[in-house]
């Protein structure tokens, strides 16, 4: 019973370290990319992060989207037991599909940046 417990500790411990990869420029959240007939949705996971702490745009090719998640002044003086979601600096660059995009629109809400990038062209 105790091995079986270590082990998934040991998965859930991997998983966390793949979808939170840490970089030179911080870490890279995680995302989705979904295409339609006519736009790309990309689904940022930014759990904690506040909207005016973040910032997106295209160039060369490529879709980039940086910030940083801020500790909440709540918990500064907290005695620390266990620390998953990475804070700090973030940027994830994501290479685009063939074909030009525009930036049409975005949200963030519930922990997600939601992003709409239409192909122009």
């Amino acid at each position: 019973m105790w091995s079986d417990s270590l082990a998934v500790l040991a998965r859930t411990d991997r998983v966390r370290q793949d979808v939170f990869r840490p970089t030179s420029a911080g870490w890279e959240p995680p995302i989705d990319v979904l295409e339609t007939e006519t736009e790309l949705l990309v689904v940022v996971a930014l759990p904690g992060v506040r909207r005016e702490e973040v910032e997106f745009g295209i160039a060369n090719g490529e879709l980039l989207v940086r910030g940083i998640r801020r500790w909440p002044a709540s918990l500064r003086p907290a005695r620390v037991h266990r620390i998953e979601l990475p804070h700090g600096r973030f940027e994830r660059r994501l290479p685009l599909p063939p074909g030009a995009y525009q930036l049409v629109g975005h949200d963030h809400s519930d922990g997600c940046l939601v992003l709409t990038l239409r192909r122009v062209g």
